[in-house]
């Protein structure tokens, strides 16, 4: 991972890893949409999800993309326009940059469509390591749905994810202010707010919006950091004008660390 410093008082280019590293694939879940209703509790799961969950948490624990693919449909679809080929390649990747992430999925619920399962779940995703006194550490929450047939996964669909990224002796503390989902053409707030007195400290940061496109999952996005002049990034957004996913992204460094928070937004038509 590059090493964030803040060396001058003027902009500064970098690159910075794709929210998608940490928010990929390895989930099993449905945060809207759902008919809880027709939803069965985790406990009345059958075997054969339990064993699905643990087993793709086990291979991705230990980077073993092979292992992982197997349970991947050669026609898998995903609402971000992954398939098996591009997964595979982004796993690679991702699993090379930070070889020691820890995957834990945890069903919520689950209800069946004939021959096809559809699960709830949440995946957490952790690491944490130290090179040169650095200390960075992830942290990642995901949340979609999947239609599974037999042993195979065939669709995904993420519908929320929060991502946080610190490396430092001691990054600053964001506390992040943006809707889950807004209506197209609507306007929106998306703030992050530094919690540690600032006292003659300064900051550099920006904030990044991004669609969700297949080729943004397999390149690192450049980004200039500003000096900040209050607390934190204070900014309005308005949505597209058709229903699709968007990255929202804060970067805030000081002079002992940095803090990345990205989070998806869902715009959905308004009709």
């Amino acid at each position: 991972m590059r090493n964030f410093l803040i060396c001058m008082l003027k902009p500064q280019r970098n690159f910075l890893p794709n929210p998608w590293l940490f928010l990929f694939l390895l989930t099993l879940g449905l945060t809207t949409g759902w008919n809880r209703a027709a939803a069965n509790s985790p406990q009345s799961a059958p075997p054969q999800l339990k064993t699905l969950l643990s087993q793709i948490d086990t291979a991705a624990t230990q980077g073993n993309v092979k292992m992982v693919i197997q349970y991947y449909s050669p026609n898998f679809t995903q609402s971000d326009g992954l398939t098996v080929p591009s997964m595979e390649k982004a796993l690679t990747d991702l699993w090379q940059r930070y070889p020691k992430l820890k995957y834990l999925t945890e069903l919520q619920s689950w209800k069946s469509e004939g021959n096809v399962l559809i699960a709830e779940t949440v995946t957490n995703i952790t690491s944490t390591t130290a090179t040169n006194n650095n200390n960075l550490t992830l942290t990642a929450t995901i949340k979609s749905r999947q239609r599974i047939s037999g042993d195979k996964i065939i669709k995904q669909d993420v519908l929320a994810e929060r991502t946080q990224l610190t490396s430092g002796m001691k990054p600053p503390t964001l506390e992040i202010k943006l809707p889950q989902q807004v209506t197209v053409g609507q306007q929106y707030s998306f703030d992050a707010i530094v919690q540690e007195p600032l006292g003659t400290n300064l900051l550099l940061g920006t904030a990044l919006e991004e669609p969700i496109q297949l080729d943004r999952y397999l390149n690192p996005t450049a980004v200039n950091l500003q000096l900040l002049q209050a607390g934190g990034i204070f900014k309005t957004g308005r949505a597209p004008s058709k229903p699709e996913s968007r990255w929202l992204s804060a970067v805030v460094l000081t002079g002992q660390g940095m803090t990345m928070v990205t989070q998806r937004l869902q715009v959905v038509s308004g009709q």
